[in-house]
């Protein structure tokens, strides 16, 4: 069968005229490059961990370490890629992870020889029951009977610690509560006076105090105070450390301080609304803070209050003094000690100062424990450090300390360095120990070591929290990245 004939002679293929073909073409140009975008990116991995876990699946956004046996960590998070992933955490013990031992000069020369093996850690429990992702969590002082966990979907879920003879740990669902849209923060009393007792701000603003009790089946996590005067989400929150006062902060600018078991009540030295002993809100000029508080510290003596927020802006506020006897006056010397505790007294909710360094939000507090030094950490990557004995003046502006990146947690080393050593993280994915002694303000004068292991740089990464024990030896840490990871100081 013949081919059927074409209709239109621009059906016909083009040809090369002959001529054109043998005409040949200088290259004046020679060889061009290929783009730089083709070349192969050359990435440096540093991980300085010395143990690792990453059962989570997602952002671990919250970790708590036992008081009592600081091996035991608990952490969580998100599990899976939606919005409304259900939130899981993970309990692991630290303990059979050994250090590694300090090389010799020679090894300096030969990288690989110091490369050793990471121990990866296995989970001994799961915290479940949540339904959308765990964003706090913290042991019960002062003993760390129960585990509490905190979540978006609002419920606190509480568990009670076991040891066995073996000195093996386990985990029992005791009860939860949900009283709250979502749980911002947890924070356990320190007083003995009141063991197991745990405080929660939740996003519509209030703030919850409970007493854990498992020996009560009907009841076993029984409301002790709710507060309901911020009117805005309550950001963060911090028990003074005699245990005393509650100082909460929220997005609308407001602190106040909760005489939570009434102490200060009896002694008169409440406000009109008989229950803080602090209130200052934005419609105080003084006070207010434009774009709301997100961080609040009390001092190791009980005295003052720090709190910080939008724009760099950390205000110091003076506690009342309710610790001292009021007991019949009988001599001069009883005279001025009663005339000290009046003035102490008085300065409740006083203004004392007000910081602005740093000039952006300031993200985290740390008081020291054994020197007067206040440390703060912003999102604009710097720490400034203020001396509490100086009318608060500035100490130290370390304005590159995570470089461009949020810092995220700054925190003082309890029983090591005598107060001087601060740990802190940020979304760069480091942790940095800094010595703040002098007047020195350049990050290279003030790094005593530092970690790498976690993304950073934006890149899906950064560090969202860590715990280091009183003694600094050992910090774990929370990963964007969905991994935790075990330094050695």
């Amino acid at each position: 069968m013949s081919a059927p004939q074409r209709d239109n002679e621009d059906d016909v293929p083009e040809m090369l005229d002959a001529d054109d073909a043998l005409e040949e073409v200088q290259d004046t140009e020679g060889d061009i490059a290929m783009d730089s975008d083709d070349e192969p990116e050359e990435i440096t991995l540093q991980n300085d961990s010395i143990a690792y876990f990453d059962a989570h699946k997602d952002s671990v956004f919250a970790i708590a370490q036992h008081p009592t046996q600081p091996s035991l960590i608990a952490t969580g998070g998100s599990e899976g890629e939606g919005d409304d992933a259900p939130g899981r955490g993970y309990v692991f013990d630290t303990s059979p992870v050994v250090g590694r031992p300090v090389l010799p000069p020679s090894y300096n020369a030969d990288p690989s020889a110091q490369q050793q093996k990471s121990t990866e850690l296995k989970a001994l429990f799961t915290i479940e029951g949540h339904s959308d992702s765990i964003n706090t969590l913290a042991f019960t002082l002062p003993n760390g009977q129960f585990l509490v966990s905190g979540g978006l979907d609002g419920r606190l879920r509480t568990y009670e610690l076991s040891v066995d003879g073996h000195n093996k740990p386990s985990f029992a669902f005791v009860a939860e509560s949900q009283e709250v849209p979502e749980v911002n923060w947890l924070a356990p009393c320190p007083s003995p006076k009141y063991p197991n007792t745990i405080a929660l701000g939740a996003s519509d603003g209030s703030v919850w105090v409970y007493t854990i009790d498992s020996s009560d089946s009907a009841n076993p996590m029984q409301i002790v105070q709710s507060y309901f005067l911020h009117t805005a989400s309550c950001t963060a929150g911090s028990w003074s450390p005699d245990g005393t006062f509650l100082a909460t902060v929220s997005e609308d600018s407001s602190l106040y301080v909760w005489d939570v078991w009434g102490e200060a009540a009896a002694k008169n030295l409440v406000n009109d609304n008989g229950q803080t002993v602090v209130s200052l809100t934005g419609q105080d000029q003084r006070f207010g803070v434009e774009g709301g508080l997100y961080a609040v510290a009390v001092d190791p003596k009980s005295t003052f209050v720090a709190v910080g927020g939008a724009g760099g802006s950390i205000k110091i506020v003076g506690l009342p003094r309710v610790g001292v006897d009021s007991q019949p006056v009988s001599s001069k010397q009883s005279k001025s000690k009663a005339k000290g505790a009046e003035a102490g007294s008085a300065q409740g909710g006083t203004i004392l100062a007000d910081l602005q360094t740093q000039s952006d939000g300031i993200e985290t507090l740390s008081f020291s424990s054994k020197q007067p030094l206040l440390a703060a950490g912003s999102v604009d990557g710097s720490i400034a450090v203020y001396d509490t004995s100086r009318r608060f003046a500035l100490r130290r502006h370390i304005k590159e300390a995570h470089e461009e990146f949020s810092v995220v947690k700054v925190e003082f080393v309890a029983g090591l360095g005598d107060g001087w050593l601060l740990t802190s993280c940020g979304m760069d994915g480091v942790v940095r120990r800094w010595d703040v002694r002098g007047a020195a303000s350049s990050a290279e004068t003030s790094l005593v070591k530092e970690w790498r292991g976690h993304r950073g740089d934006g890149e899906g990464g950064g560090v969202l929290g860590f715990v280091q024990g009183t003694t600094g030896e050992r910090i774990i840490t929370a990963g964007d990245d969905g991994v935790v990871l075990v330094f050695e100081a």
